[in-house]
């Protein structure tokens, strides 16, 4: 949390500070940019709902982190293997010298912790389970015989930004800039589910929705190439999450998440004047 107030400061400060002896705005109207980048998520804990034919319950509270792969060049730069990894994609126009759309995704991962106790209200019916009863606000140890709870191919973010993009200062062939956007988008995941021993449904879903604000800082070399970081904030919505191949098999929840970039880019006009 430190870490995300100093960002924000920094940029207030800066952009307070540079105010004072203001830096000329390239012409950024009519280019176009796109960005790669890699990122890593936190998330709130949740209620998870699941619904089906021979049960009923909510688990509360419930934990979950992000899950980034390890640092290697293979991973990481092989075009064969660069969705492996947490990534971000976005594809902008600008309509404006300081507005531009986009619309991009954000692959992230959901990871539900295993093993963590949380409480249980509902009902389970499953003859072949040991976990048949009825709950209320009972603890249960999230076993892997009983869930496995994640959205590893991922929580995929599909959305849509409008973002307020200003220069702080330039030396030489460097300029850095700072923007500011929302958005909102589609939640497809490709959910990897065990419940009640029952077969996972491996396939993408539109789950639900994601509001997100952002904020960053762009350093932009030689005019057509750039680097930048962001922190993303905001909300998700999933009320059909498919669990298993059984149709009625179905999951909700809703958490807010927090999220750090660090992605590499290139803008170009896409005529001339």
């Amino acid at each position: 949390m430190r870490f995300y107030i100093t960002f924000f400061i920094t940029i207030f400060c800066a952009r307070f500070a540079f105010s004072q002896n203001p830096v000329n705005q390239r012409n950024q109207k009519g280019k176009i940019y796109a960005y790669w980048g890699w990122s890593n998520e936190w998330y709130t804990k949740s209620n998870i709902t699941f619904t089906g034919e021979d049960y009923h319950f909510t688990l509360e509270k419930t934990v979950a982190k992000d899950r980034q792969s390890p640092f290697d060049f293979d991973t990481y730069f092989n075009p064969g293997n660069v969705t492996i990894p947490q990534y971000n994609f976005r594809l902008g126009y600008f309509i404006s010298d300081k507005w531009n759309i986009s619309i991009g995704i954000d692959h992230m991962k959901y990871v539900m912790q295993q093993n963590q106790t949380v409480k249980i209200t509902g009902k389970i019916a499953n003859s072949y389970t040991p976990y048949n009863g009825v709950y209320n606000h009972n603890d249960i140890a999230l076993t892997p015989d009983f869930l496995k709870f994640e959205h590893t191919d991922g929580l995929n973010y599909l959305n849509s930004e409008m973002r307020y993009f200003s220069s702080l200062a330039t030396w030489n062939k460097v300029q850095i800039h700072y923007l500011a956007g929302a958005g909102i988008g589609a939640l497809v995941p490709r959910t990897n589910t065990t419940l009640l021993n029952k077969e996972r449904y491996d396939e993408f879903h539109l789950a639900g929705y994601g509001l997100g604000a952002v904020a960053g800082l762009n350093i932009t070399f030689y005019k057509y190439f750039f680097i930048q970081t962001e922190l993303k904030s905001g909300f998700i919505n999933m009320p059909d999450i498919r669990t298993t191949k059984f149709i009625e098999d179905k999951a909700k929840q809703h958490f807010y998440f927090m999220q750090h970039n660090f992605v590499l880019g290139a803008i170009f006009p896409i005529y001339k004047k």
